[in-house]
């Protein structure tokens, strides 16, 4: 069993004032919290994202893209679970209508992408998978816990005129300028046992209370575990939301009828 060290990323969209349990430093906006990989589930990284101001528009490529470029051996699929929404909170994510790579350069060069996306309003509970080439950006005013590649490849379109390098060239070549598949976004309710995502990388589940038969057979070999209410056991340490542990499967950790937990495993 391992506890991940944690990370905090100062972000100038973060916040100083960070959800329970988390605490930012003193005159710290903190962005993004990661938790180290460890060897065991070293393809996978999970994080919490807290902004304050809109994120760039960007777009992560797939594996074959990533190493086609000559950068990365791997590319960067992910998916988002909102844990806070503050009022008029949105997720920008996918095209209104198809668009082709020269409209979408031109877009990104004038500003106009900003009004070509489809900005879904968010809430607790949304839930949203981001396959590879997916345009996206997070907007204000959410907390959310992403689940991703271990990599950290993102190609920036447009950013409102903030002095950050752009990545037309390759951000366009990989891009998907198409409407985002309804299918890959549900709400889900507060309680309950629900599978989140069966990709090509990893497949997680919110898991209520004490995982069945079946759910240990789907975690029956390495897992991350991300405590978010009550308390479990791992090896004698007690883990808390906040924390995140690599376990050797689910049926290493104790559960709890009380308990609520996100469960992470590679695919395959």
């Amino acid at each position: 069993m391992t506890v991940l060290a944690e990370r905090t990323v100062e972000k100038p969209w973060g916040r100083s004032q960070l959800p329970a349990p988390f605490m930012a430093p003193y005159g710290k906006r903190i962005g993004e919290i990661w938790f180290e990989p460890v060897d065991a589930v070293y393809s996978l990284l999970v994080k919490y994202i807290f902004t304050s101001d809109r994120l760039s528009i960007q777009v992560h490529p797939d594996d074959e893209q990533a190493k086609a470029l000559g950068e990365y051996d791997t590319g960067k699929e992910e998916c988002w679970l909102v844990i806070d929404a503050q009022p008029g909170a949105t997720l920008g994510i996918g095209f209104r209508e198809e668009i082709g790579p020269e409209a979408m350069r031109a877009a990104a060069l004038d500003g106009s992408i900003e009004d070509l996306l489809v900005w879904h309003p968010v809430k607790t509970g949304d839930f949203f998978y981001i396959p590879a080439g997916t345009v996206h950006a997070i907007g204000a005013g959410v907390s959310l816990i992403e689940i991703q590649q271990n990599s950290d490849i993102t190609y920036r379109l447009y950013d409102y005129g903030r002095p950050r390098t752009l990545h037309l060239d390759k951000g366009v070549a990989v891009a998907n300028g198409a409407p985002y598949p309804a299918a890959l976004h549900r709400h889900l309710e507060p309680t309950g046992t629900v599978e989140l995502a069966r990709g090509r990388y990893f497949t997680a589940h919110r898991l209520e209370g004490v995982p069945d038969a079946a759910m240990l057979a789907e975690y029956a070999g390495p897992t991350l575990i991300l405590p978010r209410r009550g308390e479990l056991e791992l090896d004698g340490h007690v883990l808390r939301p906040g924390d995140c542990a690599a376990a050797p499967s689910a049926a290493a950790v104790t559960f709890s009828s009380e308990s609520q937990a996100i469960l992470v495993r590679p695919a395959g």
